[in-house]
Parts: C-alpha cells; sequence; structure tokens
C-alpha cells in the first residue's frame, strides 16, 4: 500500500490576496494555483511554516485558500497618487471646416454601486478570520498547558516512585537481616 505523501503549505501573491495551497510539492502547488510558470523560480511564492497560516489549507488539501493581505481601507491607502492630466488647450487645436457630428442620444447613467453588502461581507470574513485564529491560539495555549501538567505528573510520579522503591529496598534489607538473625538463634 502507497503511503500519503506529506503535504506542504505554499503561498503566492494574488492580487490584494495571498494564495496558499496544501500539496504534496511545488509542482503539485503550481497545477493547483494553474500557473504555467515556476513561481518559485522568480521568488514569487514560498513554503509557509507557520501553524496559524497552514491550519486551512491543511484542512482541505489542493484546494486554493486565498487571505486578504489587509482591509479595502490599508490597500487603497497603498495605491500610488493618480498623475494629474494635462488640461487640453482649445486655443491650439486647429480648426476644422467639417460639419459638426450628429448629437447621439446619452446613455443612461448607471448609478454607483453600493458597497454596504461587499463591506459587510469583508468584515463578517474578517470577523471570523479573528475568531479562527483566537481559536487556533487558545488551542495551542491548552496543549502547552497539559504538557507542562503532564511533565508535573511525570515528575510526581517518578518521585514517588523512587521513593517507594526505596522503602521496598530498606524492608527487604530489614526482612534479610531478620531472616539471618533467626537462622542464627536455630
Amino acid at each position: 500500500m502507497a503511503r500519503a505523501a506529506k503535504l506542504k503549505v505554499y503561498r503566492t501573491a494574488a492580487g490584494f490576496h495571498d494564495a496558499y495551497v496544501a500539496a504534496p510539492s511545488q509542482k503539485a502547488a503550481l497545477a493547483a494555483w494553474g500557473s504555467d510558470h515556476d513561481l518559485f523560480a522568480r521568488g514569487i511564492a514560498e513554503q509557509v511554516t507557520d501553524p496559524v497560516l497552514t491550519a486551512e489549507p491543511l484542512a482541505s488539501p489542493g484546494t486554493v485558500v486565498k487571505r486578504s493581505r489587509g482591509t479595502t481601507a490599508e490597500q487603497i491607502a497603498a495605491l500610488p497618487d493618480p498623475k494629474p492630466r494635462p488640461a487640453k488647450d482649445k486655443a491650439a487645436a486647429p480648426e476644422s471646416k467639417a460639419k459638426p457630428a450628429k448629437a447621439t442620444p446619452a446613455k443612461p447613467k448607471r448609478p454607483k454601486p453600493d458597497p454596504a453588502a461587499r463591506d459587510a461581507a469583508e468584515a463578517t470574513l474578517e470577523t471570523m478570520r479573528r475568531e479562527q485564529d483566537d481559536a487556533f491560539r487558545a488551542l495551542v495555549a491548552r496543549e502547552a498547558a497539559l504538557a507542562r501538567e503532564r511533565r508535573a505528573l511525570e515528575r510526581d510520579r517518578d518521585k514517588a516512585l523512587r521513593a517507594a522503591e526505596r522503602t521496598a529496598e530498606s524492608e527487604r534489607d530489614a526482612y534479610d537481616a531478620a531472616l539471618r538473625a533467626w537462622r542464627a538463634d536455630r
């Protein structure tokens, strides 16, 4: 029976997100991302070992998990300032003797989309990520506390066993001495 390959977690940039995938090799990770280029050789992809970042991808191997690299406001703030467009000089434009074009009817303008639903979904996602991260950290803390408790129990057990061994040895010696004395009196 073939042994299952050990999974590693890899990360690459995908727009404003990081794309994580749990895969047995870099080649498998590239296939999951749908990349024809070796992103690892270009320094665009890397292996991740942080338990907080690897938990979700390891739960669904081969599936690309995207995480935002910041809030929408942080991403917008990081954008460069737009360059001003040069003003058109109407006086410098040559006059045309061509007939003016017929006016085309203006298209009705669509209202600007309301970002409220998107913002609410992103806030819910961030809240869920925070809660999951907090739960994971709490689990790690509980595991560490259990490990400390186990070490303390092992120390107490070893100490009690050593004391019991000393007592048993002392009682054996006392019994052997009493038995020798009894035999000598016979």
